[in-house]
């Protein structure tokens, strides 16, 4: 016997429920493509838009930044989905970095770029869509602190 949700889960279930079946469907199908892909990629690859691909993701990644900003500045609504956004765009980034990289001075800068500002900046973002309210508290903190060195009188 199948019983109708009751309102309390319909609310908790805004989108409907064969789109978790469609995504892990999608899961699962992605598992043997990314074994024939293992086997029949080739392991040197050039391309002549190597430039564009590059540049093309990180205007985009500016543009992320720049809307995660405006959002943070307006308590945006937004806010999470720009975070997650720009956050998953950075992982990508430190990602392809390294792994493009050739060895020697160049894989060094990436791992090092990727450790020391595109992971922790991932994280900053990851903490934003997991907390938002904490992440507004504390922004309001520093904001405050901010204001409060700025109104002090100088001393003699």
């Amino acid at each position: 016997m199948v019983t109708e949700p009751g309102p309390e889960e319909q609310q908790r279930r805004p989108v409907p429920r064969r789109l978790a079946g469609t995504l892990g469907l999608m899961a699962v199908l992605l598992v043997p493509w990314t074994l024939w892909l293992t086997f029949t990629l080739p392991t040197r690859h050039v391309t002549h838009h190597y430039r564009l691909a590059w540049v093309g993701f990180d205007v985009w990644l500016a543009l992320a930044f720049a809307a995660t900003a405006i959002a943070v500045l307006r308590a945006s609504p937004s806010l999470q989905a720009l975070a997650a956004l720009t956050g998953t765009m950075l992982l990508c980034d430190a990602w392809f970095d390294v792994v493009t990289a050739t060895s020697g001075d160049e894989q060094a800068a990436a791992i090092l770029e990727a450790v020391v500002a595109e992971l922790p900046l991932a994280a900053l973002c990851f903490w934003i869509v997991v907390d938002t309210t904490r992440f507004h508290e504390a922004v309001g903190r520093w904001d405050l602190d901010g204001s409060r060195r700025r109104n002090e009188p100088v001393g003699d």
